[in-house]
């Protein structure tokens, strides 16, 4: 049982998914210290400034906050074009720059094509065990 537990834990897999996860925790903290020093304050310039990253409207006395709403669609698509730019396609093209040729397999023929290479091959075997001359069965 520890050494099934062992392979796991060391199967490649897991691994890269322990590390993508530390990595992306430590980009998320990038990310939000970014939103936070540079892009807060640009929407907060654009909106008329306030207290409030982009303001906010109230109906029947509830207050609903689009600034926060904003930011975190830009540190989204942040996080999303910077994880695709640097990382997604330098992988992929690294994939296809190293990836092997593989032959296709070669089709297994299907069930009726060997039916009908029996059916060819006995009639081949009957008209070449009767002679040549003459109709098989006739002597």
């Amino acid at each position: 049982m520890i050494e099934g537990f062992r392979n796991f834990i060391l199967r490649g897999n897991v691994v890269d998914l322990a590390v993508g996860v530390v990595i992306g925790a430590a980009f998320g903290g990038v990310v939000s210290s970014f939103s936070n020093g540079f892009i807060n304050p640009l929407i907060q310039a654009l909106t008329g400034g306030g207290p409030e990253i982009g303001g906010s409207f109230v109906v029947n006395q509830a207050r609903f906050n689009y600034g926060a709403f904003i930011t975190a669609v830009i540190n989204f698509l942040l996080v999303a074009a910077i994880l695709y730019f640097f990382v997604v396609m330098p992988l992929n093209r690294l994939n296809e720059r190293f990836k092997r040729e593989e032959k296709p397999a070669v089709a297994e023929p299907s069930n009726e094509e060997k039916l009908l290479a029996e059916i060819r091959d006995e009639l081949r075997a009957t008209r070449g065990g009767a002679g040549t001359g003459g109709s098989p069965g006739l002597s």
